[in-house]
């Protein structure tokens, strides 16, 4: 983002510092993508993003709602479509763990 680009963002914060990034193609795609779908110009969208980074880089879920969040985001629900049967993959790992014997 460019510091003209930054001027002309949506909302009108105060530029404080100007950040070239070369992102990879795939990336600045999905990031776009992802600013259309909220509706908001790619630069501010980086700039929430960046902000939210920022502003709790460690935080830990509080919530069970807040884990379930975080796993959406980091595409970690619904990413094994060979499981078709959760409840019955859950009893099978369960019978395998009390069958293991440790050496």
């Amino acid at each position: 983002m460019d510091r003209d680009q930054a001027n002309r963002s949506s909302d009108a914060r105060r530029v404080i510092m100007s950040l070239t990034l070369e992102l990879p193609g795939d990336l600045e795609r999905r990031l776009a993508s992802e600013a259309a779908e909220a509706g908001v110009p790619l630069a501010d969208y980086v700039v929430q993003m960046l902000t939210q980074s920022s502003a709790s880089p460690n935080r830990v879920a509080q919530t069970g709602a807040e884990l379930v969040d975080f796993w959406r985001r980091e595409g970690l629900i619904g990413y094994r479509t060979d499981i078709t049967d959760s409840v019955e993959y859950a009893r099978e790992l369960r019978k395998r763990a009390e069958r293991r014997t440790h050496e």
